[in-house]
């Protein structure tokens, strides 16, 4: 059984993505953005390791939940539990969204190479919404929804996939 290493879970957010979600942080992230807001979560020591199931038991346990987002800590750097758990959300009937400070066509490039970046194409393929690229300090502004600076794109990704490029979904931006 895949687990991952979670910093936290929040049971019940309106704020990482539409409707009301369940909120997964994993542990760790190389990007070391200035001014992150879960700059505790950057450390890839600490957190709590938990199974796919361990979590899907918690959001099984709330009817009222519309979807799963992954956020960090960076999911992309424990894709393959990430993976995991976003397709057993799926297969729940949840709407799946990442926040990653990687941008999308780097994603995108990186998936060509599965040994060096595995369970990249898994997670990026199962995920409906992707809000992409490093929290930059000076783009910082808070009335942006579900994401921390200007910079950041919320991408349609399965629109993203067929085109090649991040295509943004308007209707959340």
């Amino acid at each position: 059984m895949k687990s991952l290493q979670i910093g936290g879970i929040v049971r019940e957010s309106i704020v990482d993505g539409p409707g009301i979600r369940m909120t997964v942080f994993t542990q760790g992230c190389s990007h070391g953005c200035p001014g992150c807001h879960n700059g505790h979560l950057q450390p890839f020591e600490g957190g709590k390791a938990m199974t796919v199931q361990e979590i899907m038991d918690i959001a099984a346990a709330n009817p009222l939940l519309d979807g799963l987002t992954l956020s960090g800590g960076e999911p992309f750097q424990q894709a393959e539990g990430c993976a995991a758990l976003a397709l057993a959300a799926k297969a729940a009937g949840l709407h799946l969204l990442a926040y990653t400070g990687y941008v999308f066509e780097d994603l995108l490039e990186g998936i060509k190479d599965t040994r060096a970046h595995p369970g990249w194409k898994e997670l990026l393929s199962s995920l409906d919404l992707l809000v992409d690229g490093p929290f930059v300090l000076k783009k910082r502004n808070l009335l942006l929804r579900f994401r921390g600076s200007e910079n950041q794109r919320i991408l349609d990704v399965q629109a993203s996939l067929e085109a090649g490029v991040g295509v943004e979904d308007f209707q959340y931006s």
